[in-house]
């Protein structure tokens, strides 16, 4: 019976040492969340649907070119978002274009090739990849942006329904961060068939009736020379709907100054993308050539010779905008579009005050609980003191062990915790009550209050557990921040309720001779 009783608190000491050396200093050990310290919180929405269509150009692009090669006279078009067609194959032509697919998009792509044209539709599998590849891509490259600039302690993870959860605790310049994460940056190169028009309805006009399907429109801001920031007019241009060079044939990007002295962006594209641009400016001598940056066009800069491997971007900046403009190139180019969907900035003085009535909340709480135990239970309701007191030391070297932020509704979760584990010791303790009443000696009456009530015990803790497993899967921000700590809280709690207040009562009764019971 020592040495049982031994070993357990040899374990229970070394659970709870090995807890005080995880949290102890809290201001060190345990982050604060940004609304505990201030700071933002962003969820980003990742329209993959732009991926998949950039993947679907890209492809066509590469079939074209590599025809052109083959001196194939064949043309192509993108049909729908996941779909492109080449028109006039011949019967001659056909057996090259098969082989071409085999040799370039078999993998991905389904084929449909006759004598007089071949359809290409991507296979579901190769849509998932791309849309999942896009979002982890988009993350990646949030996450490139920011730490370029220099946040600490940021969170960029990815959620459910292709969406992005960002949290950057601490945050001293929140407009110059949240310029540079809505910067997204999706650039393209478009050839331009006609304009500028003056509004968009005679733009709609020049693409005859029906219109086009293989152009579409993209507005640009005319800026004042001497005010980049003032727009002086919108106008509207024609341009091929194919997206054969994109944002992600980027190699590097740095700002620079034009012939005027004007604030200018350099860039420079990797090898594949420099084959694929000298193909489209070559083969376009003499037409505009559309930058487009989010679906706006920045310049249309006039081709006058074949361009291999770098250029320039255009568009009235200023030495700011331009460094942005670089700063979100360089670390790499969104591979879709993104839109926000909850966007929220803590100040510090309202993150400082949160921390102050969390803690006032959380000591008024326990003192209450604590109070309520030791008059309804007297010397007993020590016990379940002492083992609430170890149980919120196991919590917070739970946060810290797992490197965990606490944040407001953490602090709720804490509460939560505390009122979970004194739950489990009134169950306990009833249990007890009922024994000593119904005739049982004191250590016969503990050990059936501890074995009736441990099945209540663990269901009320399991299926409260499974709730913050689904608030963790399904949340964001602070929601999950609750449902870490409330997690932490219940295996502590369970630990502390079931184990410890138990062996804190067997060594009593093996040092004392307890007749009866203060309970």
């Amino acid at each position: 019976m020592k040495r049982n009783l031994l070993w357990r608190g040899l374990l229970i000491l070394s659970i709870f040492a090995a807890a005080v050396a995880a949290a102890f200093p809290l201001d060190k050990k345990i982050n604060l969340g940004l609304d505990l310290q201030g700071g933002m919180h962003l969820v980003l929405q990742v329209h993959t649907e732009d991926a998949v269509r950039a993947e679907t150009d890209g492809d066509l692009g590469l079939m074209l070119q590599q025809a052109q090669k083959e001196s194939l006279p064949v043309t192509g078009r993108r049909i729908s978002d996941t779909a492109f067609e080449i028109t006039g194959v011949t019967p001659e032509s056909r057996d090259k274009i098969s082989d071409l697919y085999d040799k370039y998009l078999q993998g991905g792509w389904d084929s449909d090739i006759r004598p007089d044209r071949a359809t290409f539709t991507m296979k579901p599998q190769y849509v998932d990849q791309t849309r999942k590849l896009a979002v982890s891509q988009a993350k990646q490259t949030i996450w490139n942006r920011i730490d370029a600039f220099g946040v600490g302690e940021m969170t960029v993870q990815e959620s459910s329904n292709n969406r992005i959860v960002i949290q950057l605790p601490g945050v001293d310049d929140p407009v110059r961060v949240r310029n540079l994460i809505k910067n997204t940056a999706f650039l393209e190169f478009r050839i331009v068939r006609n304009g500028p028009f003056p509004n968009r309805q005679a733009a709609l006009a020049s693409l005859g009736n029906p219109p086009s399907g293989d152009a579409e429109i993209l507005p640009e801001d005319v800026r004042d020379k001497a005010d980049a920031s003032k727009i002086l007019e919108t106008v509207y241009w024609v341009v091929d709907k194919q997206r054969t060079v994109t944002g992600r044939d980027l190699k590097n990007a740095r700002p620079s100054r034009g012939q005027l002295s004007e604030p200018i962006v350099e860039f420079s594209l990797n090898p594949q993308g420099a084959e694929k641009f000298a193909d489209l400016t070559g083969n376009n001598i003499g037409k505009p050539l559309a930058i487009v940056l989010d679906g706006r066009i920045v310049s249309a800069p006039r081709i006058n010779a074949r361009i291999r491997d770098s250029g320039i971007i255009e568009g009235g900046f200023t030495e700011e905008s331009a460094q942005d403009l670089s700063t979100v190139l360089r670390s790499g180019a969104l591979p879709a579009a993104i839109t926000y969907l909850e966007e929220r900035t803590v100040g510090p003085s309202l993150g400082r005050d949160s921390v102050e009535k969390g803690l006032l909340a959380g000591l008024v709480g326990t003192a209450l609980v604590v109070l309520y135990m030791l008059i309804i239970y007297n010397l007993s309701g020590l016990n379940a003191v002492l083992a609430l007191a170890l149980n919120i030391v196991l919590l917070f070297g739970g946060l810290a062990a797992f490197g965990a932020a606490l944040t407001l509704p953490g602090i709720a979760g804490v509460i939560l915790t505390i009122g979970m584990a004194v739950d489990a010791n009134v169950l306990v303790f009833e249990r007890i009550r009922e024994e000593l009443h119904a005739g049982r000696t004191v250590r016969s009456a503990i050990d059936l209050g501890y074995e009736k009530a441990l099945s209540s015990i663990v269901d009320g803790n399991v299926t409260t557990l499974i709730a913050a497993l689904f608030l963790f899967q399904f949340g964001t921000g602070p929601i999950r921040g609750f449902a870490v700590t409330l997690t932490i809280g219940l295996l502590a709690s369970m630990f502390t309720a079931v184990f410890v207040s138990r062996w804190m009562f067997d060594l009593v009764l093996s040092r004392f001779r307890i007749q009866k019971l203060s309970i």
